[in-house]
C-alpha cells in the first residue's frame, strides 16, 4: 500500500507538470486574440472558481488554527501574496508575446533555484548543491538567451523577471501556508490577481468578447486546468512523496513546455539552445538536492 500512494504521488505530481508545461503553449497562442491583462484576468478568475468547490469539501474536516480567521496581518500578507503573483503572470505574459513557449518555460523553471538564494535573506544556508545548481543554471541561460553583446532578449528579460517574482511568491506563500489552509490561500491570492488584472486590462487594453471566444479553450485550459486542477493535484501529489523527489518531478514542467511548444506551435531549438535548456534543467534538478542535506539548508 505504501509503494502504491508512492506511485500514485508520482503520477499526480507528473501530470501537475504536464498540464503546466503545456500551458505555455496556451498562453502563448492567446496572445494573438487578446492582450496579456484580460487573459490573466479571466484566467484566474476561472482558477478561483475552480477551487471553491474543495474549499467547501474540505471546510468541515480542516481544523483551522485560531490565527488563521484572517486577522489583519494575514489579509496584508494575502493581498501581498496576490500583488506578486499579479505582477509575475503579466510579466510572464508580456515576455510570451516576444519568446516561445519552450525557452519561456525553461526561464520560469529557474525559479526553484532562486527560492533558495532567497532564503539567505531569511537566515537559510545555501548548501553545495543549490550553488553548483546555481552555475549550471547560468551558463545555460546563458546559452540560451544571450543574444549578441551580452544582451539578453526583451521577452527572455520579462521572462525571467517573472521567475524571480515566483521565488518570492513561494516564500510568501510558504509562510501562508503554515497559518491557512493552502487552498484558501490559492482562492483569495487568484481572486486578487484577477481583479488586479482585469482593471488594468479595462485600462490598457481592449477587450472584446469575439477575441475572448476565439481564445477560449487556450483561457480555459490555462485556468481550469493550469491554474485550478494542476494546483490541487499538486497538493495532492505532495502528500503522498517526499519534498525532493516532488521539485525534481516537477521542474520537468520545462521539459513539456518545449515539447509542447515543438508540437502545438513548431516551434524549434538551436543546437546551442538545446544545451542551454540541458544545462538549466540539470542546475534545477540539482538545486532539488538541497531538501536531502540538513533541516536549515535550503
Amino acid at each position: 500500500m505504501h509503494l502504491r500512494t508512492q506511485v500514485m504521488g508520482v503520477l499526480t505530481l507528473l501530470l501537475s507538470a504536464v498540464i503546466w508545461g503545456f500551458a505555455f503553449v496556451a498562453q502563448r497562442a492567446s496572445m494573438a486574440f487578446v492582450g496579456p491583462f484580460t487573459f490573466n484576468g479571466i484566467r484566474f478568475a476561472l482558477g478561483a472558481l475552480v477551487l471553491i468547490p474543495w474549499i467547501v469539501s474540505t471546510r468541515r474536516r480542516v481544523s483551522v488554527p485560531a490565527q488563521s480567521a484572517l486577522q489583519r496581518h494575514l489579509w496584508i500578507a494575502v493581498g501581498l501574496a496576490g500583488l506578486v503573483l499579479f505582477v509575475s503572470a503579466n510579466l510572464q505574459q508580456m515576455g510570451l508575446v516576444h519568446t516561445t513557449a519552450g525557452k519561456a518555460g525553461f526561464i520560469t523553471g529557474l525559479y526553484v533555484v532562486i527560492v533558495p538564494l532567497l532564503g539567505l535573506l531569511r537566515g537559510h544556508r545555501v548548501n553545495a548543491f543549490v550553488w553548483s545548481g546555481c552555475i549550471l543554471a547560468a551558463v545555460g541561460m546563458y546559452l540560451l538567451s544571450m543574444v549578441g553583446s551580452l544582451s539578453l532578449a526583451i521577452g527572455d528579460s520579462l521572462v525571467l523577471a517573472s521567475a524571480l517574482g515566483w521565488a518570492v511568491h513561494v516564500h510568501l506563500v510558504g509562510w501562508l501556508a503554515q497559518r491557512m489552509h493552502p487552498l484558501r490561500v490559492a482562492v483569495f491570492q487568484f481572486a486578487i490577481c484577477a481583479v488586479l488584472s482585469l482593471v488594468m486590462a479595462a485600462w490598457t487594453e481592449t477587450i472584446q468578447w469575439m477575441a475572448i471566444l476565439d481564445a477560449g479553450w487556450m483561457i480555459a485550459y490555462a485556468g481550469i486546468l493550469s491554474v485550478g486542477v494542476a494546483y490541487t493535484l499538486q497538493i495532492f501529489g505532495q502528500q503522498r512523496i517526499d519534498p525532493a523527489p516532488a521539485g525534481l518531478i516537477l521542474s520537468l514542467e520545462a521539459v513539456f513546455a518545449v515539447v509542447g511548444g515543438w508540437v502545438l506551435l513548431s516551434e524549434t531549438l538551436s543546437a546551442r539552445g538545446a544545451i542551454g535548456c540541458s544545462l538549466m534543467l540539470a542546475g534545477m534538478m540539482l538545486a532539488q538536492l538541497r531538501a536531502q542535506i540538513g533541516s536549515r539548508s535550503v
